[in-house]
């Protein structure tokens, strides 16, 4: 089992970032219950501090959005997964040149140019064509049925086989599972949504 959690940054100079408010939470949880049904786990965690109860899990930490690229790209390629959950929040946007030092401080106005990241959930199956993927799609303000529309579209697009989508309106998780047949939920907790998502992907792999 392949899992992405966490934050992802894209540097600006050589002392800023670009981040989200992505926790990890979700993707310790997953990587903790596949490893307590005997799975073998691998752990790609993003920048923060964690606390992973369960030992046997493979960690490997990064910090930008190249160093994940990369990182999938040689587990997908050396390793055989059975399947990879992509719950990592990845930067979206990038600066459009490389500053190789530091900006001065002392600037009144700072202009940015942001280009599109590659979509790192479209290199998943060019390395393992049977394996079962799972991604996120965060709309934090979404009702019931937006929410749902969108993860809908997003399990076509992205040729996944099941998606997580989730939002905090209202400062309340609300999450709902969904595969090419129906969707599952609400889910008001990480742990509940989590739980249910670890039957589904067993029910695929068994």
């Amino acid at each position: 089992m392949l899992i992405t959690a966490g934050q992802t940054w894209v540097a600006i100079d050589r002392a800023r970032v670009i981040s989200n408010i992505s926790s990890g939470h979700t993707g310790c949880i997953l990587a903790e219950k596949f490893r307590s049904l005997g799975l073998k786990v691998t752990l790609l965690l993003g920048p923060g501090n964690f606390c992973i109860a369960s030992s046997g899990i493979r960690i490997i930490r990064f910090h930008y959005f190249s160093e994940l690229q990369a990182l999938l790209k040689k587990e997908l390629r050396s390793s055989k997964y059975a399947a990879v959950i992509h719950s990592a929040a990845v930067s979206d946007y990038r600066p459009d040149k490389i500053i190789t030092g530091k900006i001065n401080s002392g600037r009144k106005i700072w202009r940015i140019n942001l280009v599109p990241t590659k979509k790192l959930i479209a290199i998943f199956k060019d390395f393992t064509s049977n394996l079962l993927t799972v991604g996120f799609k965060f709309e934090p303000l979404l009702n019931k049925t937006s929410l749902i529309k969108k993860g809908g579209q997003f399990l076509k697009q992205a040729g996944l086989d099941l998606v997580v989508a989730n939002s905090n309106k209202n400062k309340c998780y609300t999450a709902y599972i969904l595969n090419h047949r129906k969707h599952y939920g609400p889910f008001h907790r990480k742990a509940g949504m989590a739980n249910h998502l670890v039957k589904l992907v067993m029910k695929e792999l068994l």
